[in-house]
Order: structure tokens, then sequence, then C-alpha cells
């Protein structure tokens, strides 16, 4: 099969995934393509009229979605060559995006100084239960620090049995490739995390956004979708707000949906805010739990969690076996060595001073821009108004500073006048990345 023949049937397959008018669903459909890599830049589209005998659209309904994958910036027509992808940003290339002055694009801990390392010899580290390494669930002593609620680990008080996963994101693709077939329906906030939308598209699910923080819109969207899976985020990325989502889980459980409930950031609350109760309370034999360590302790240990009722912790530790065998024996002893001695209260403490040290700093530099101050995770969700922040990502990197447009944390490429701004970095570094994007703002606005 030829290079366009292969677009073709990758175009035809998401369509379907997609709603709203015909032009409408081929833009999705094709944007989609290109987030996911699967489109890669620099390729040429097939023409209007092409494109329109295969997927079986009017010439005139390729022409429209050509022209607003344009106008947002995702796509550029070329005089007598045609229409060519541009770079568009994607979730997985944040982690990419090469050197930079400050990098405020990843909700991630920035370096692992803050950190009291624990009296570990190498042959300390490369002990296992096994001796092989290969333990399906994990290290005993890291899954017992978890199920006794290890502080810091955002862990739920009532499991009984966890799974040591690479990451929190293993632990949400783990929970995909168990719960959801393509065509399926997912339910998710608005806006929501970024990686989770990737794993969710890749499983060929179709994301519905709503706010889930309303009883109602909730009710009606499990009703109406009748949804495979509802992810629920306890505290949020990227507005890092807390909300009360018993209900989501109650809800789901009376509809017999499972809830993947991510609780990566649950421990990084602030200002008295108390930590979100788990939504396996409510919906204790439908819900996947998923947590990591990478936000208190360090993301280059590449460990994380999952809890969930038999039978369907079975199926999860299956699919992780399928995909890797085992996580890090070496990561594991040493996460759990790095949790027992370092409590999270003065990492948290630091992150509290960090966020008023940059929000004053946007408030003094960037007047225009506007954000709520976030009760906590990692990040400020600010708006900049009039602006396609997918294009303002492309002059603040010019400046030296990575941010992460608001595109990133929709199903359909909306919010494009928001930034995920994190504050995790030392103050110093703060500063200089609020003068470059000072600097970038007025540059684009000129």
């Amino acid at each position: 099969m030829g290079r366009e023949e292969n677009l073709v049937t990758l175009v035809r397959d998401r369509l379907r995934l997609r709603q709203g008018t015909p032009s409408r669903r081929l833009a999705g459909a094709l944007a989609d393509l290109a987030r996911t890599g699967a489109i890669t830049p620099g390729t040429r589209l097939p023409s209007e009229r092409d494109l329109a005998q295969a997927v079986g659209v009017s010439r005139g309904t390729v022409a429209a979605a050509f022209n607003a994958l344009c106008e947002e910036g995702l796509c550029e027509r070329r005089h007598g060559s045609g229409t060519y992808v541009l770079g568009i940003p994607s979730f997985g290339g944040l982690l990419q995006a090469g050197a930079v002055l400050a990098d405020l694009s990843t909700s991630v801990v920035p370096d692992p100084s803050h950190l009291v390392l624990p009296a570990l010899a190498p042959a300390d580290l490369m002990r296992s239960p096994s001796g092989h390494g290969y333990d399906a669930m994990g290290d005993p002593r890291l899954r017992e620090l978890l199920l006794e609620g290890a502080p810091g680990s955002g862990s739920a008080p009532g499991m009984r049995e966890v799974l040591i996963t690479a990451g929190a994101q293993q632990g949400i693709d783990l929970a995909a490739r168990v719960l959801l077939r393509p065509g399926d329906r997912v339910l998710v906030g608005d806006p929501a995390y970024g990686g989770a939308l990737s794993v969710f598209r890749r499983a060929g699910a179709h994301v519905v956004a709503l706010d889930l923080t309303s009883p109602e819109a909730v009710s009606e969207a499990i009703a109406r979708e009748r949804p495979a899976a509802v992810y629920v985020v306890s505290v949020d990325n990227p507005t890092g707000s807390v909300p009360d989502l018993r209900h989501v889980a109650e809800l789901a459980r009376a509809a017999d949906v499972p809830v993947i409930e991510d609780r990566t950031l649950a421990a990084l609350v602030y200002d008295g805010t108390p930590v979100p109760e788990p939504l396996a309370l409510p919906h204790p034999y439908g819900t996947v739990t998923v947590g990591s360590l990478s936000k208190v302790l360090w993301g280059g240990l590449r460990v994380g969690w999952l809890a969930a009722p038999e039978p369907l912790l079975a199926r999860l530790a299956e699919a992780k076996v399928d995909a890797d065998l085992a996580t890090s024996a070496v990561s594991q002893l040493l996460a759990a060595g790095l949790l027992e001695r370092n409590p999270v209260e003065p990492w948290r403490a630091e992150l509290v001073r960090r966020r008023g040290h940059f929000t004053a700093a946007l408030a003094a530099r960037l007047p225009e821009w506007t954000w709520t101050l976030p009760p906590g995770g990692l990040s400020v969700w600010a708006r900049l108004p009039g602006t396609d922040t997918d294009r303002f990502a492309a002059v603040a990197r010019e400046h030296g500073v990575a941010v992460a447009p608001g595109s990133l944390f929709s199903p359909d490429g909306r919010h494009r006048d928001r930034l995920r701004l994190s504050f995790a970095l030392p103050p110093e570094l703060l500063d200089q990345a609020v003068t470059a994007l000072a600097q970038a703002w007025n540059e684009h606005r000129n």
C-alpha cells in the first residue's frame, strides 16, 4: 500500500470517531492523525479532489477542512504545490523539545536536588525476591509502603494490593488496554491531561470532554454516550483545581461504568486544601486508581502504581507483563528508600514559595495574562487574550522558553488561548523565563 493510500485508510478509520459537520469531522480526523504522529510534519496531503473521492465527501467539504487546518496553523498551502502539514504541538513532543533556557512546558520535578538520599551500595540495588528481578507485581517493600499510604505517594487508603508500573503514564496505558476497544467512548474533564488523551487516541477511543464537576452534565453524558470508562484526575492537570468528584464515582457505579482515577498530583495540595478522597471508596469494584512518585520524588525513577479490585487487577497485571515483563528492580528499591526518607511537607512548602514567586513575576511583567491561583499541582493555567497559543509557543521557544499550548489538553484542539506553565523550576530560572516570555509577548503582539 502506498503512502497516500495508507493515509486515506487512516483518515477513514478516524472519521468514524468524530462528530459534527462533515468538514469539521474531516479536519478533526486529520488533526488527530497529525498530533499522534501518524502524519508527520512536512507531509503533503492528498489533493482536494483525490481526498474527496477517497473518503466519500464533496470537494467543498475537503476545501473547508483544509482551510480550517490552515487557519489553526496546523497546515499551510503552498502555491502550485498543495497543502502540507506543519510541525504540530504534541504531548509527547514536550519531552523531546531539546535544550531551552527554561522549560515551563513539562509539569515535573525539575531535578532531584531536594531529596535526602538513602545510603545504598550498588549491591543493595540489585536484590529482588525472585533473584532475576522479573517480579511481575513489583518490589514487596515498595508495595507495602504504598499500601500503608506512605506520605507523598498519593496512594489511597484501603487498597488491598498494588501493581508497580513504569510511571503513571504506563498505568493509564494499561487501564486503556484492559478497558477500551476501538470506537469506545471515554468521558474526560475539560480541559484534560494531554498524556491521557494521547493514550486514549492511540487505543482508538472517542474522547468526550465535559464539565465533570457538574452532576447533571455527567449524568447526561453517561446516558447519551454509554462510555466504556470515565477518566478523572484528583488534582486537575492542567488547571491545578481540586474538585469534589464523588458524584462522578456514584453515577458511574450506578451505570456500571469503570472509573480511571489519576492520583498523580494528589499529594500536592496547598493552602489547607484537603487531599481529595479516593473515588475507589464510593466505587470500590469499578475503579482503577493510578499513582506515581514522579511529582514528589523524581520523574527519572519511572515508578508508579495501579490499584484495582480483583479480577480487574489480574487483567492489568497480565497486560503489564505483556508490555515489559516487569518494572526496573533497581528503580523500585531506590524509590522505596527515597520514600522512607523524604516526607512530602518540605517539597510542598517549597512549591508554594515557587508558585508565589512565579505568579508575582507574571503579574508584574505580563499584566494582560490572567489565571486563577492553583490550589494544587505544579502549573498555572494562564489565559492570553486574543492569542493562538500554538503560534505563541513557537515564538516563546525562539526566546528560549518552552511552554505547553492549551490545545494539547483538549480532544478537539480547543483552549487555544491558554498555556500551561510549570512553576516547579528554581526562582532564578522562573525569573529568567518570565523575562523571556515578556519579550516574546511583545514581539508576538507587535
